[in-house]
């Protein structure tokens, strides 16, 4: 029984030395203390913040570059509309000529493939549910391994918390960017597409129409 209350005792004394270690670091070294033991939030807080910054500046560059290739595009559709009343107005013109209407007389840069579709497309299957740090946390039990199950432990484990809710952040930052390239890469392919179609048929309505007027 001596033997088990002196061990008690030894325990106890090794507890309470390091509490008061930590109480000490706390007093003389609070900068140190809060790195060592909850300050994973001010070790990543300068690149985290930066990080968000050059995120959010990246995202408002996306939609301002976004409105531009709406803007080209809608360019691109009224050229085309315009063209197909320049090619009925040829047509007609060559009825009234009385020109032959052949197949050689008709328009061939028409497109079809690049004017088939100016939607960016439906994604078929949907993106897995993404579980950011805190929801899975919150499934395993906490950020760390609780060991002593005091305030110091709390304080890890809310500041883990929070630098986890920030990297989720900034993962879903990064997803909506890619998405947003991925999304104008293909319009802008769609305007290239576009552009050579009505640089084709502009071409060959101006070709048309000096054969007409060659041979009025």
């Amino acid at each position: 029984m001596a033997d088990d209350a002196d061990m008690r005792n030894e325990l106890a004394d090794m507890q309470q030395r390091a509490d008061q270690l930590a109480d000490e670091v706390s007093a003389a070294e609070p900068l140190l203390f809060y790195v060592m033991f909850s300050s994973i939030p001010f070790a990543l807080f300068l690149p985290i913040s930066f990080g968000k910054d050059a995120g959010i500046k990246t995202l408002v560059m996306l939609d301002e570059q976004g409105e531009q290739l709406e803007r080209i595009e809608e360019g691109m559709d009224q050229i085309n509309k315009d063209m197909k009343e320049a090619e009925k107005n040829l047509t007609d013109l060559g009825k009234f000529c009385g020109l032959c209407t052949c197949p050689c007389n008709k328009l061939k840069g028409g497109g079809a493939k690049a004017w088939g579709n100016n939607q960016d497309g439906v994604v078929a299957s949907q993106p897995a549910r993404v579980v950011d740090e805190r929801e899975q946390m919150a499934i395993s039990g906490g950020f760390i391994r609780r060991v002593t199950d005091d305030a110091r432990e709390n304080e890890m484990d809310e500041n883990l918390e929070q630098v986890g809710g920030i990297i989720g952040n900034l993962r879903h930052m990064a997803l909506d960017m890619g998405n947003e390239i991925d999304t104008q890469n293909r319009q802008i392919d769609r305007i290239m597409e576009k552009a050579d179609s009505n640089k084709t048929r502009i071409d060959e309505a101006n070709q048309r129409a000096t054969k007409m007027l060659g041979s009025g």
